[in-house]
């Protein structure tokens, strides 16, 4: 009986907390299926370590400043593909970047939340995106 006070407090405390560890781009959702993946999210750019990997992850992107954003996708994949979406408040895509596209320049605003995604298909090596 003593614990349902605890459990009541503790519920919303954790909820919120992983919450803003999502907002401040510490969380992330992912589904995939790998043998290895490894991913480091960053404050200037993401790192990705994976093997036989297929699926996506998805974070919130820490872009503080509103000013003109460099988007560098350097990908050294032995086999499979990587692709980056950058995606608005609603989910919409602003830019994707893929191996045939790897540089792209876009302005943010600072005060808006930007949605980063990255969608693997059979994916070994090594990924970063930074900005």
């Amino acid at each position: 009986m003593k614990q349902w006070p605890f459990l009541l407090l503790f519920v919303p405390i954790f909820g919120f907390a992983v919450y803003k560890m999502y907002c401040s781009g510490l969380a992330v959702t992912k589904s995939i299926m790998a043998l290895l993946f490894v991913f480091d999210p960053g404050k200037n750019g993401d790192r990705v370590r994976l093997d036989s990997c297929t699926g996506w992850v998805s974070h919130v992107g820490c872009f503080r400043e509103s000013r003109m954003y460099e988007f560098v996708l350097d990908a050294r994949l032995t086999k499979g593909s990587v692709e980056v979406l950058l995606l608005n408040q609603k989910k919409m895509p602003l830019l994707r970047l893929n191996k045939w596209h790897p540089v792209a320049c876009i302005e943010l605003d600072g005060s808006s939340r930007y949605f980063l995604r990255w969608e693997f298909s059979n994916a070994t090596g090594d990924c970063e995106l930074r900005w």
